[in-house]
């Protein structure tokens, strides 16, 4: 919603800020607040020919799913505050009805020939990229000043849709399109 990318926009603005204050704010990409999204499933390299069956799929799966409520809950970095690579805010909320729904993408993607993640499902915003050429030293200074900043009010909103997205890395950042959409139910 644009309330969510307004104050994904205000979050990004006030971390700006407070990184050149001190210093250390060289070789951070921020990301457009219109290209924040909640990633459910990353399906790499996809043939052309099977998006449309896929977002069928998709809309299909989730017929039934209530769009789950949500915050925005905290900020962080991963891997971690000594090294980190991404900026990013946290959700709070139902994140049980998430995770329920992303099994569940997960679970139908898989059979289409996407392996499933290894790695647990971590739902999260991502505000900004580290680049690689940062040193050590302003890599730490960049985690600590996250660690310690914090979310003025938790704004709340309802996921009310999941959709396929296509991803393009250009010189000046990832342009997403839309390329089918599926409504979940207002129930949840």
């Amino acid at each position: 919603p644009v309330e969510v990318k307004d104050a994904l926009a205000t979050i990004q603005d006030r971390l700006r800020v407070q990184l050149a204050r001190d210093g250390i704010d060289r070789g951070i990409r921020w990301t457009a607040p219109d290209g924040i999204h909640l990633t459910l499933k990353f399906l790499g390299d996809t043939p052309e020919d099977l998006l449309p069956d896929l977002g069928k799929h998709l809309e299909t799966v989730l017929a039934d799913v209530g769009a789950p409520r949500l915050s925005l809950d905290g900020l962080g970095v991963f891997p971690n505050p000594r090294t980190p690579r991404v900026i990013w805010v946290g959700l709070g909320g139902d994140i049980a009805a998430l995770a329920s729904l992303q099994k569940r993408v997960e679970s139908e993607i898989s059979p289409l020939g996407f392996p499933a993640e290894t790695r647990p499902f971590s739902p999260h915003l991502t505000l900004a990229r580290v680049a690689e050429y940062v040193g050590r030293e302003e890599r730490e200074r960049i985690g600590a000043v996250v660690q310690r900043a914090h979310l003025a009010e938790a704004t709340q909103f309802v996921a009310s849709t999941v959709s396929l997205i296509r991803s393009d890395l250009l010189p000046g950042g990832a342009v997403y399109t839309p390329l089918h959409a599926a409504t979940l139910s207002s129930h949840s």
